[in-house]
């Protein structure tokens, strides 16, 4: 498609069409995602409740490698989606390949600190001494696939924001099915154990890595990725950083959320820090679809945003939210009436079950009200209402989680640990209010 034909599409063509046109690979690839993510586990579980566990711990981890990822492709994302709705091609391949390049060489400064502080990382990360083992064979390979990972994030989120989400999904559905082979061949066939697991992952993360790249070399893209068009110059590296730190915060924060979650929950035993990561695996699952939908709504409000056309921006938030909460009902519903069976999937320890199922149960009741919040989000980080954003992104990923987890926690033991998220994300619905009206109030004032 040439560069005419795009803008045409994308801001023309009728929004709810477009939202959902857009909306169908980036959930494919959240679900696909996140299948892979409740697969390894499922995988790893067979080895014992200890190695269960550590795959929660991993987990912490990759959501550190996850916010790196976006930090830079939210930031040049946004900017390359703006540029391309004001037709500027030089300027979006610029934020494109300085945000790629960066990216890749975070990658390499988080490999080589987490290889010399491998103990301390994992015990950081929540792990108990008999977790410790399987989390230091698992980690190693995620370590080494570190620059691969964080930039195919970056890359993923450019290709989105260019209004080419099939490339991306093609990817990420590639690295996540060959990751489902990959993990009973490793482990099992070769009698890895969790090395295998980890092997698997690595591996997954190389392929999507280059199929995301090939399409930029290929010419697929109207941004570019080009060694003579990195910059340096301050502003465009603050508006790369400034637009991408809500995504940096809100996976910051979540990595925080999980390693104190993952802390407080180990005096209580493997099965206590088991059964929550599984309860947060599946209630993850059923968000990603929000955030999926909110995914396709990205590139559209940037563009048109960049293209000055606000009332589109608008009527594509509203379409948004009334999609995302009719989806995410559905899947709650179901969560709700089939928690113990989804449980068993992952681990059929009795103990292990009826910690998940608790916090299962909460989580789904309190996500109803999590697309509203979600899509606000979004719609803040792709207008330029970066501080708003950031503030937002804190509130949502830990400000109000972290306090929760750890007065319920002094107060209620294990219980509070599993009542905690759910009050995180009914407070967060209740403190989103003003943000919606602030949002959409500045969208008529760029």
């Amino acid at each position: 498609m040439n560069e005419n034909a795009q803008y045409i599409k994308m801001t023309q063509t009728p929004v709810p069409l477009l939202v959902a046109g857009l909306t169908v690979p980036t959930v494919i690839s959240m679900l696909v995602t996140n299948i892979y993510n409740m697969a390894d586990t499922a995988f790893v579980g067979r080895l014992g409740t200890s190695a269960s566990g550590a795959v929660g711990i991993v987990f912490g981890f990759m959501t550190i490698l996850m916010a790196a990822g976006f930090l830079f492709g939210q930031g040049a994302g946004n900017y390359v989606g703006r540029m391309l709705g004001r037709q500027n091609r030089e300027d979006a391949t610029r934020y494109a390949s300085t945000g790629f390049f960066l990216s890749f060489a975070f990658g390499l400064l988080i490999e080589v600190f987490g290889f010399v502080f491998l103990k301390k990382l994992i015990y950081k990360l929540g792990s108990t001494t008999t977790i410790f083992p399987y989390a230091a064979s698992y980690i190693r390979w995620i370590l080494i696939a570190a620059p691969f990972t964080v930039s195919s994030f970056t890359l993923n989120v450019i290709l989105r924001y260019e209004g080419k989400a099939a490339f991306s999904m093609i990817a990420l559905v590639l690295g996540s099915l060959l990751n489902i082979a990959g993990d009973p061949l490793f482990m099992f066939v070769f009698d890895l154990g969790i090395t295998g697991a980890g092997l698997s992952t690595a591996l997954s993360q190389a392929v999507s890595f280059l199929v995301l790249l090939s399409a930029f070399l290929r010419g697929k893209t109207q941004s570019k990725l080009s060694l003579k068009f990195i910059t340096m110059r301050l502003s465009l590296l603050s508006d790369i950083v400034l637009t991408g730190l809500p995504s940096l915060l809100r996976n910051a924060l979540g990595c925080l959320s999980t390693m104190l979650l993952n802390s407080l929950a180990s005096p209580f035993g493997d099965a206590a820090v088991a059964g929550m990561s599984i309860a947060s695996r599946v209630s993850f699952f059923c968000l990603s679809v929000a955030i999926g939908i909110g995914q396709g709504f990205q590139p559209v409000s940037s563009f048109n945003y960049g293209a000055g056309k606000f009332e589109r921006v608008r009527k594509a938030y509203f379409f948004t939210i009334g999609f995302a909460s009719a989806c995410l009902a559905v899947l709650c519903t179901l969560c709700l009436i089939f928690n113990d069976s989804i449980i068993r999937v992952f681990r059929d320890d009795p103990a292990v079950i009826a910690i998940a199922k608790r916090a299962l149960t909460l989580q789904c009741i309190a996500l109803y009200l999590q697309p509203i919040c979600v899509i606000t989000e979004f719609l803040m980080q792709t207008t330029g209402q970066k501080l708003l954003s950031s503030l937002h992104s804190s509130f949502r990923a830990g400000i109000l989680f972290i306090p929760s987890l750890v007065i319920l926690a002094n107060f209620r033991g294990l219980s509070g640990i599993e009542e905690a998220q759910p009050l995180a994300f009914l407070l967060t619905s209740i403190v989103d209010i003003p943000f919606i009206f602030v949002a959409l109030k500045k969208i008529s004032r760029p």
